[in-house]
């Protein structure tokens, strides 16, 4: 088990190490742009993995649906931004997101599906916007499409991992929660 922790904490120590740049679509793509833009950005990591923790934690529809939740709100967020359509505080409600998904995992929340699913959604609303607000040089269908598939498959990792601790015990899962809010914290206040 300790072995485990340990590559556990590993993963999070790397997740909320600063963050690579990010590709050039006029190098890589708009699609490779958009699939590498979650994966270099440690709030976008802890936030994503939290909500697949967080969905595992609940589990039942929540599995798949809370996800979706987050994925379908955030192309609506990502459209807000390419419309122009401003949203006040986008920064700060990213980084209250993954205090506040951590929170949520640390504290094994057990809401209803659709009151999950209107948490998340909220949350990714704004991760949404700030995709849509950095899009640069990318097309925009494309840069949207390859976040899109990057946000879905960490989430995907978050419930692999939620269902993977569950069999050490439900308390890995809540010290992941508190990983990410300490990661959350971190990048709030580093």
């Amino acid at each position: 088990m300790l072995k485990r922790l340990s590559f556990t904490a590993a993963l999070m120590t790397l997740a909320a190490s600063p963050a690579f740049a990010h590709l050039d679509p006029e190098t890589h793509g708009s699609l490779m742009a958009g699939i590498s833009h979650p994966l270099f950005g440690a709030d976008h990591i802890l936030a994503m993995v939290a909500v697949g923790i967080w969905a595992s934690q609940i589990g039942g529809r929540a599995l798949w649906a809370v996800p979706a939740a987050f994925v379908t709100m955030m192309a609506v967020g990502f459209g807000l931004a390419v419309a122009g359509v401003e949203l006040p505080f986008v920064e700060p409600a990213i980084l209250a997101s993954v205090i506040g998904l951590g929170l949520l995992v640390a504290a094994a929340v057990r809401l209803p599906v659709a009151a999950s699913a209107a948490v998340v959604g909220l949350f990714a609303l704004f991760h949404g916007h700030a995709h849509g607000g950095e899009l640069g040089a990318a097309g925009a269908l494309q840069f949207g499409l390859g976040f899109l598939i990057a946000t879905a498959a960490l989430h995907g990792a978050g419930v692999a991992l939620g269902l993977g601790v569950t069999r050490l015990g439900p308390a890995v899962a809540r010290i992941l929660g508190l990983a990410t809010v300490v990661g959350g914290a971190a990048i709030a206040f580093g």
